[in-house]
């Protein structure tokens, strides 16, 4: 059982660039595949990013593919989502997901219904 808090978080002009951090207590998160995921107000909760448990793959959306960076440190149970390029589209609040890592098991790094653990987001929003 693990504990995400998020944070980095707030108000940035288009262009901009932002850092979200996922702390992560309860449990370390090498046990676990991590993931991104934003909603915006009125709309469903989208896919942003994701990293293996290794930190070996990661995935994105076609939506913010070359402008944002998911990474982590394990050492830190931390993981993080540099946001560059950032544009009003991008206002949402951001989820940090913790998806348990089963041996032998696929892994659907773009379905929120595969992770497991969630934390209480962090507001992004992008002004024009």
């Amino acid at each position: 059982q693990v504990h995400l808090v998020e944070s980095g978080g707030g108000l940035v002009q288009a262009g901009g660039s932002l850092r979200l951090s996922c702390a992560a207590s309860g449990g370390t998160i090498s046990r676990y595949h991590m993931g991104w995921f934003r909603q915006a107000p009125g709309k469903e909760r989208e896919f942003a990013a994701a990293i293996s448990w290794s930190g070996s793959t990661t995935y994105y959306a076609d939506s913010v593919k070359g402008r944002f960076a998911i990474s982590r440190d394990n050492a830190k149970n931390t993981v993080y989502l540099q946001m560059n390029s950032l544009k009003p589209e991008d206002t949402a609040l951001y989820y940090c997901a913790a998806d348990t890592w089963t041996v032998g098991v696929a892994w659907g790094p773009d379905r929120h219904d595969e992770y497991d653990y969630w934390g209480q987001g962090t507001q992004v929003t992008v002004s024009a």
